[in-house]
């Protein structure tokens, strides 16, 4: 019995002497992104293209801004961005300008063609398309996983007190707003559904475009006529010509002249569905409050 004991008191001390004697081998990183494709990282990306806006804030709000090599033309935010080299759009990359920058990860949205593209080129892709407020904490946990950041929730728990913040900051009058939020020409707008409506909902306002009209519908314009909102969010773009589309001047938002006009930055900040949805919902607040005590025409 003493000789086993023995011989099994060397067996472990020989074990633990190779296990620190020698390097650990990582046992990989398994992210199943939003296409349902399971991809294994053997170890924590280094060199990150990244071809969605708001995945590009996501990896810099993570703190991991070193790791972009390239980024996608509408990439902008923050500056530090926007020395990489572009590699086209989302829907309209340059897959050979991709594969120069030796990526060990790819980012792009669900809806990017390319996907199957670069993975048939030996590329680890990551589809990741963020909607909702839920998709937005969703990706940011997963990147911080995937990029091995400690307590990455603690980002989007700083987004969320925020947007609380904001709600708490408008004045009971501001609550009983209906809202139409245009994101484009069209006119297409920002539904219940979508992160915007989502935003506005959060802060106690009633959106003009119900949830089952889809996330961004294009709309007949006398849909907005007939719902006749009391303030309308727009950007500069599509704020052109507004009073001159068909029965538009009747609505009241107009005839009030209850309208924020947010510029091309804000806007950029409004649409992207990331980190810098705690800054949306703060222009957001500022125009609702503005308006609720006014009926003069503001740019926040």
């Amino acid at each position: 019995m003493r000789i086993r004991v023995h011989m099994w008191s060397l067996l472990r001390h020989s074990f633990l002497l190779a296990a620190f004697s020698f390097p650990v081998c990582a046992i990989g990183i398994t992210v199943v992104d939003d296409r349902g494709v399971s991809v294994l990282f053997e170890q924590t990306p280094k060199r990150i293209v990244s071809l969605l806006p708001s995945l590009t804030e996501t990896v810099c709000a993570l703190d991991q801004c070193h790791r972009l090599v390239g980024v996608d033309r509408y990439s902008d935010f923050p500056k530090i961005v926007q020395r990489l080299p572009k590699v086209g759009g989302g829907l309209d990359p340059s897959v050979e300008a991709i594969v120069a920058l030796q990526p060990d990860l790819v980012l792009l949205g669900a809806s990017a063609r390319a996907a199957d593209h670069l993975r048939n080129l030996g590329l680890k892709v990551v589809a990741l398309e963020p909607k909702t407020h839920a998709d937005v904490e969703r990706v940011i946990i997963k990147m911080g996983h995937l990029l091995d950041v400690s307590d990455p929730q603690k980002i989007w728990r700083s987004i969320d007190t925020a947007v609380l913040n904001a709600a708490k900051s408008l004045p009971q009058s501001a609550k009983t707003t209906r809202v139409y939020f245009e994101v484009d020409q069209g006119p297409y707008a920002a539904g219940e559904s979508s992160f915007i409506g989502e935003t506005l909902t959060r802060l106690g306002v009633k959106n003009i475009v119900p949830a089952e009209l889809g996330a961004f519908p294009k709309l007949n314009p006398e849909f907005v006529v007939r719902a006749n909102p009391d303030l309308i969010m727009v950007g500069q773009r599509s704020a052109v010509g507004l009073m001159q589309r068909p029965g538009w001047s009747g609505i009241s938002a107009l005839r009030n002249k209850k309208m924020c006009i947010f510029s091309a930055d804000q806007s950029n900040v409004l649409v992207r569905p990331g980190p810098r949805m705690a800054e949306a919902a703060q222009w957001m607040a500022h125009c609702l409050s503005t308006h609720a005590s006014t009926s003069g025409l503001r740019k926040p």
